[in-house]
């Protein structure tokens, strides 16, 4: 098996690539349209509505002699040969910063302390496991899947099509019963028998405790509904959905869901690359993991309209211009408008201080904040809007309205033998650095 590891926004020269050579021509001028398959999960789902990630967009891009991957960050195979893709912002070979964002954002256990078996190579496989509490939830908003299925009866209430043959077969003598066949509406699926096989190969693992505890109420309905789930019916399960994908609009989260419970199921084995002929892998877009993440610290003191999900939007003007700030305060009477940026903040500029400036214009606000990593010691002077015109020298500094580039301080910890015992120091100086930074963010 051939790892290689980069990472994220970063330029490369080909020949770091050498080793992976399959892979790289699958990925390489490909955009996530034409690399999206049922083994591909890329986060956010719905690409087209995302600011930072579009479809066009490419994981490996050539330019020159050179290699250029974007916003994505994740693991993902073909065959024997595997890229991890860390954040640029990492401060170590463990991938600690990403692994702690997806931890925060989809509210996950730490991965690391649960599986036993934690291993650099694995956590591509694993974080598949951990995400199906996330989208059972998400499915059973809709209700149990259900679809329409012939059921077998023999009783004196016909509510269906005789079966002659049968009713000959069972009912010689007559005893007053008919052999008939109703179609009718079935909770008991492939779909539903699907999920409930992943829940039982997740129950059987070190962290199967941890993952399902979250979605016990989720996991009983499941149970409930699949009252003839036999262990031994995997493969044929598993062939059936692949046969037939879910394609009603309506039920595309019980779909995203039926490709994670098959990913799950069927690549334990092969984990991330081992072996297949599609590229598979998990993805996530950077910027949008920053931002959420960002909300879990500041949320309780800030609005977050949603781009992606189309929630909050407001409007510049009485007829249309429609915005999305990542942050508004709830404060009305000093109103705050927060960015947050995944960008070192040197690459904060002109467009980024447009869009802030008419944020704060839309919102009568006076403070803006760019809120970003920061894996240095920087320290940044906040910006004052200027007044006036040169033409007429009489340009001065609003005092008043003020913008600032605010960095979250990634730690660097020292490396440890033991990942789980790594990771634990980065997590509490994480946590330290959180607190120094609503400190300064909410004084």
């Amino acid at each position: 098996m051939m790892l290689k590891t980069t990472r994220d926004n970063q330029r490369e020269l080909k020949e770091h690539y050498k080793d992976i050579p399959k892979l790289t021509n699958k990925l390489v001028n490909q955009t996530l349209t034409q690399l999206k398959n049922d083994h591909l999960f890329i986060f956010p789902e719905i690409i087209a509505n995302a600011d930072d990630l579009t479809a066009d967009q490419m994981v490996l891009r050539s330019i020159n002699e050179d290699y250029q991957t974007s916003n994505l960050a994740g693991f993902i195979g073909y065959q024997d040969e595997r890229l991890i893709i860390q954040s640029r912002f990492e401060r170590s070979a463990n991938n600690y910063f990403f692994q702690y964002l997806i931890e925060r954002v989809f509210d996950m256990p730490n991965l690391m302390a649960l599986n036993t078996e934690a291993q650099r190579d694995r956590l591509g496989f694993d974080l598949l496991a951990f995400l199906l509490p996330l989208y059972l939830k998400k499915a059973l908003r809709k209700g149990l899947f259900k679809t329409y299925g012939r059921r077998q009866y023999n009783d004196s209430n016909i509510r269906g099509t005789i079966d002659v043959a049968r009713h000959i077969r069972q009912n010689s003598p007559f005893i007053g019963n008919i052999a008939y066949n109703q179609r009718e509406f079935s909770y008991e699926n492939e779909v539903t028998l699907l999920i409930r096989h992943t829940i039982e190969f997740i129950r059987n693992k070190s962290y199967g405790k941890a993952v399902l505890g979250k979605i016990s109420d989720e996991v009983a309905t499941i149970v409930v509904a699949t009252k003839h789930y036999e262990d031994y019916d995997r493969r044929t399960i598993i062939t059936k959905n692949k046969e037939n994908p879910i394609r009603h609009a309506y039920y595309r989260e019980y779909r995203s869901l039926q490709r994670l419970c098959l990913m799950i199921l069927q690549f334990e084995k092969q984990r991330i690359g081992g072996g297949s002929q599609q590229v598979q892998g998990i993805l996530f877009d950077c910027a949008w993991l920053w931002e959420e993440y960002i909300n879990q610290l500041i949320g309780p003191w800030f609005y977050h309209p949603m781009n992606k999900s189309r929630v909050g939007g407001q409007y510049l003007f009485d007829r249309g211009g429609l915005i999305y700030p990542d942050f508004i305060s709830r404060v009305q009477e000093q109103r705050i408008i927060a960015d947050a940026k995944y960008k070192p903040q040197g690459n904060i500029g002109n467009q980024d201080y447009l869009q802030l400036v008419a944020y704060m214009a839309r919102f009568d606000a006076q403070q803006g904040y760019y809120i970003y990593p920061n894996h240095t010691n920087e320290l940044v002077t906040p910006l004052h809007l200027r007044q006036g015109v040169t033409y007429e020298d009489n340009v001065s500094v609003r005092e008043s309205v003020m913008i600032a580039k605010l960095g979250l301080k990634i730690p660097e910890v020292r490396a440890e033998t033991d990942d789980a015992v790594g990771y634990q120091a980065f997590k509490e100086a994480m946590k330290k650095s959180e607190e120094n930074f609503l400190t300064s963010f909410l004084k």
